[in-house]
């Protein structure tokens, strides 16, 4: 009789979670995947990057936003664009990303099972099912905590799921917003904002930060920032959040936000981005001996494990940098390492992307890293406007940014703004990826028109500036 019953119990079907399951049921591992929801895909798919990333491309297509350059800024394909449009288009792309993420656990005989989890004790979890009174307890050699995370909820700002909302809340709203205020400029508010904007929507993007995206590339975020003012945009940066309430305003409900500032923001509804904390409340890590930090994350090490050798945990449930493709990564390799199989991976080759209209995206060490790091290094761009495809889809303010030493002339970071960038970015990773110099690309040959020819223009203006 087996001492657990179990190999693996990840808890958690996002992708951390997924990827952890399939990788150990490939090593033909007794797996158990636990998902207190009745559905597969975690907030990545249900909730968070698969509606989001569909929501933007519905948006884009709906209200003819590249084409405006081309046929005039009224062109709109759809006149009034509503939230049934919106989730006309997500509804389909959930259900099929939810079946083939389903499909793939069952067809490597993954078990999949329907329960809130709680750990009794380090090797042990306690099951319960909706509805049943009755609690099962598993064992497992290993154990993966991949649970996700859940919106911040700021005092100041009461969260009701309409009039102050959270990204998780999007799709559930009644109606779109004629004004709209955004609390927070990160990765999310950026997004939102931007999508919301393109809409027509007034926003107003808040952050007690001075600087959004404080990881991006200052030239990028500062194309961005100018961008979205171009979009009517407006920054209240430096600025932090007393109160908020709900207020009657010539016969319709607003929310009224009070600035520390002593200034005061209107908007029809707000958006509450402050940040994500991990979804661990229903956990009991105390029994397995796990503490996590203030904002529910899991500390663990270069390997994924917790304090607690044989419980690792992935994914956004251990912070930074909380992509739907790192935490896929993080999960595959923790259950590689727990089933002691070799595997390796680069951090510093992660591509990151930011799907704000104009889109970001990055790989390698920007301008302000060099600089602190004392590498001697030269700058080649090439804007979007000089490459026929920029023109023929109609983005004329994009940019591509190539980073490399002049002594070696190897590549050290490319960076994107604008549409496609977060597929562009992939030809700068590879290159990256085997120590390649700038030269690379002016010795291919990329299709003629593609935006890939950005990166000959990027080198050969980079080459000039050496000369």
């Amino acid at each position: 009789m087996a001492e657990f019953d179990y190999d693996l119990v990840v808890i958690g079907s996002g992708p951390a979670g997924h990827h952890a399951a399939i990788q150990a049921a490939k090593l033909r591992k007794r797996v158990m995947v636990l998902e207190r929801k009745p559905i597969v895909g975690g907030i990545c798919i249900n909730a968070g990057t698969i509606p989001s990333k569909t929501i933007r491309e519905a948006v884009l297509y709906l209200s003819g936003y590249w084409q405006r350059g081309i046929y005039g800024q009224s062109y709109q394909l759809k006149e009034r664009i509503t939230l049934e449009d919106l989730r006309n288009r997500v509804q389909p792309v959930v259900r099929h990303e939810v079946d083939v993420s389903r499909h793939q656990l069952a067809r490597n005989d993954v078990e999949i099972t329907h329960a809130e989890a709680s750990f009794t004790g380090p090797h042990t979890l306690r099951l319960a099912r909706s509805g049943e009174s009755t609690r099962r307890t598993v064992s497992a050699r290993y154990i993966m905590i991949a649970v996700g995370t859940e919106a911040t909820r700021d005092p100041q700002m009461p969260l009701d799921g309409q009039m102050v909302f959270a990204s998780d809340d999007v799709m559930q709203l009644e109606e779109l917003p004629r004004t709209l205020a955004v609390v927070g400029g990160g990765v999310i508010g950026c997004e939102y904002a931007s999508m919301f904007a393109a809409l027509g929507i007034r926003v107003t993007l808040i952050d007690k930060r001075t600087r959004l995206l404080p990881f991006v590339d200052a030239e990028i975020v500062r194309a961005l920032r100018y961008h979205l003012g171009e979009n009517r945009v407006t920054f209240r940066l430096g600025e932090e959040v007393a109160g908020a309430e709900v207020i009657e305003d010539q016969g319709l409900r607003r929310v009224r936000m009070a600035l520390t500032s002593g200034k005061q923001i209107v908007a029809d509804k707000v958006l509450s981005s402050v940040g994500r904390t991990g979804a661990i409340a229903s956990l009991n890590l105390a029994a397995a001996g796990i503490e996590p930090d203030p904002r529910g994350r899991i500390p663990v090490n270069s390997s994924y494990q917790t304090a607690i050798p044989h419980i690792y945990a992935a994914g956004d449930v251990i912070g930074f940098p909380s992509l739907a493709s790192t935490s896929a990564e993080q999960g595959r390799l923790a259950a590689c390492h727990a089933f002691g199989v070799e595997a390796r991976w680069s951090p510093e080759l992660f591509p990151y992307g930011i799907y704000t209209i104009p889109e970001i995206s990055f790989v390698g060490r920007n301008e302000e890293e060099l600089t602190e790091e004392k590498v001697p290094y030269e700058i080649g761009k090439a804007q979007y406007r000089e490459i026929a495809r920029g023109n023929i889809i109609g983005d004329s303010i994009g940019m591509l940014k190539l980073l490399f030493d002049r002594a070696t002339r190897e590549l050290l970071g490319v960076h994107i703004v604008g549409e496609h960038a977060v597929e562009l970015v992939h030809i700068g990773q590879a290159v990256l990826a085997y120590q390649g110099k700038v030269d690379y690309f002016i010795e291919t040959v990329f299709n003629y028109p593609t935006l890939a020819e950005c990166y000959k223009n990027a080198a050969f203006d980079g080459i000039n500036r050496l000369q």
